[in-house]
């Protein structure tokens, strides 16, 4: 996109009255601009061509083509930041968590339900500039046969140590792409992913069939045990406390941090108090500052922390912010990050 130019976008949804939402949601905003809309794939692949637009809206459930079809064509011919719009329906948060996988950058729930129209416009734009600002990696129709990597030698795990993941724009391949190298009894692991209600727990159970640790959405009093990975339910802050020996996550409501919920800052805050120098702290791909100065007050406590690096990031942002403040002490690749987990000091016991 050529700098200073507004962020064209193209809505491609079959109802008129949700194209009208999104249109207006948008009209406000001085850097992005809506340069049409297509209530269809067929319709929208001809406004593709020429309108050229910077960023694509996509509904799931549409007629003559479906949006993940029709996502995974445009992937492979000519490639466009996709935001994701899906209704909160089960099936469709199942699909909309697969587009994600297809190479949509983000997702974000129909106005309508719990998802007000006030909600959507004020984090629709965001969505929009995440979008122009990624990276966009080639979609992966066979992914290779993978597995943990060995733990290192000389011990095994420690039963006091945590490790906290934190991403947005990007983070579902990404987590996806740490947690399939770890082994099955990994110590705990606490998991915070931008992702709208609804869609975590089907990121949740995606993750649960295809890694080596047992992967679920996070229920209130949850214990962190070795060999289970929770998911930071989408609308809810995620908190681990320490109670008895065990670490416990708290999942509750409260107001919007770094305009997210979940915030990467609340769990890693939580993790500095909570673990203090039995943690890790990994912060990947994302927009914005969410969870650079958790990151940071983790550093502080004696955790050791680890960023993802500019080159294999979808969005550079939220590790960029990290490392910025002082926050990080090792900044490694994507495929490396599991490996760097599995090396810090405090996961292998003396």
């Amino acid at each position: 996109m050529i700098p200073n130019r507004k962020i064209g976008v193209l809505i491609v949804d079959d109802s008129a009255i949700v194209r009208k939402l999104l249109t207006e949601a948008l009209a406000s905003e001085p850097d992005i601009e809506v340069v049409g809309t297509a209530p269809d794939p067929y319709i929208a692949r001809d406004k593709i061509l020429s309108l050229s637009p910077d960023v694509l809206t996509l509904d799931i459930e549409m007629p003559r083509m479906d949006g993940l079809t029709f996502l995974k064509k445009l992937m492979m011919f000519r490639p466009i930041p996709v935001v994701i719009i899906s209704s909160l329906a089960q099936a469709s948060c199942e699909v909309g968590v697969e587009a994600l996988r297809a190479g949509a950058v983000e997702v974000i729930a129909k106005p309508g339900g719990p998802y007000s129209v006030g909600e959507l416009k004020n984090s629709l734009a965001g969505k929009i500039r995440a979008a122009a600002a990624a990276h966009l990696a080639p979609l992966r129709t066979v992914k290779p046969a993978r597995g943990p990597y060995p733990v290192p030698a000389g011990g095994k795990f420690n039963p006091l140590a945590v490790i906290a993941i934190g991403a947005s724009t990007g983070g579902t391949e990404a987590i996806e792409e740490v947690l399939i190298h770890l082994p099955a009894d990994i110590p705990g692991i606490v998991i915070t992913q931008h992702i709208p209600a609804g869609f975590s727990r089907a990121f949740a159970e995606r993750l649960n069939r295809c890694c080596p640790m047992r992967v679920a959405e996070a229920k209130d009093g949850d214990t962190v045990q070795p060999g289970l990975a929770l998911i930071a339910p989408g609308n809810f802050h995620m908190i681990l406390r320490q109670s008895g020996g065990l670490y416990r996550v708290t999942v509750k409501d409260g107001p919007m941090v770094c305009y997210q919920r979940p915030s990467v800052d609340v769990l890693f805050s939580s993790v500095a108090e909570a673990a203090g120098p039995n943690a890790v702290g990994v912060i990947l791909t994302g927009m914005g500052s969410d969870g650079a100065q958790g990151l940071k007050k983790m550093k502080s406590a004696g955790a050791f922390t680890i960023a993802q690096d500019e080159a294999s990031c979808v969005v550079f942002g939220m590790p960029k912010e990290a490392i910025r403040i002082g926050g990080v002490e090792r900044v490694v690749s994507l495929p490396f990050v599991a490996q760097a987990i599995l090396h810090a000091p405090v996961i292998v016991a003396p």
